[in-house]
């Protein structure tokens, strides 16, 4: 069966693996533009970022929804959001360094601080998306590192109800940053 716009979707739904062929034949710059924008500074991150977009979206494709956003764009906030955790990667790599005290030149220094600014200027971008009390509990949970049991005791929220607006901000963020991601991918 040949593998066009019409039916690729479903073909990858099947496991036909041609179809990822055609994702990359058709949809990788997207991809690309997206990576090449956000680890500029880290390149030896690039290929594997890359592999892990495609196969997020091979492994993901059932939750792709054209009732949301376009194949594009949904392309498009996969990508972005891996390389945001491959800046968090490096990070964490650069962090591990300093402990073992390790000499790290000056650019690695000042790039750790480029990528530390970018990574909390889209984080904040997305956590605006929330309410202001959703927002507190994101950040209480994913940047303050508290477990469930102290963020509850912090917000005097159940953790029933803080699973739940865990799980709708999620779902939020990832709804609105992903229509909100898709313009700027028509613009690439």
């Amino acid at each position: 069966m040949k593998i066009t716009e019409e039916n690729f979707i479903q073909e990858m739904k099947s496991g036909n693996e041609k179809s990822l062929d055609y994702v990359i034949d058709n949809y990788a710059w997207i991809i690309k533009t997206v990576l090449k924008n956000h680890l500029h500074y880290i390149p030896n991150y690039y290929e594997d970022c890359m592999n892990d977009c495609l196969l997020a979206i091979w492994e993901n494709i059932d939750s792709y929804s054209p009732e949301i956003s376009a194949f594009k764009n949904w392309v498009g906030g996969i990508a972005k959001y891996k390389a945001i955790d491959y800046k968090r990667k490096y990070l964490k790599e650069m962090k591990n360094k300093n402990i073992e005290d390790e000499i790290i030149p000056v650019e690695d220094k000042s790039l750790e601080k480029i990528i530390s600014k970018e990574i909390s200027e889209e984080t904040e971008e997305m956590l605006n998306l929330l309410s202001p009390e959703d927002k507190n509990i994101f950040k209480k949970l994913y940047i303050e590192e508290f477990n469930m049991d102290e963020v509850s005791d912090k917000t005097g929220l159940t953790k029933s109800v803080i699973y739940n607006r865990i799980s709708r901000g999620r779902n939020k963020i990832k709804n609105l940053f992903n229509l909100k991601g898709g313009k700027d991918s028509e613009k690439v």
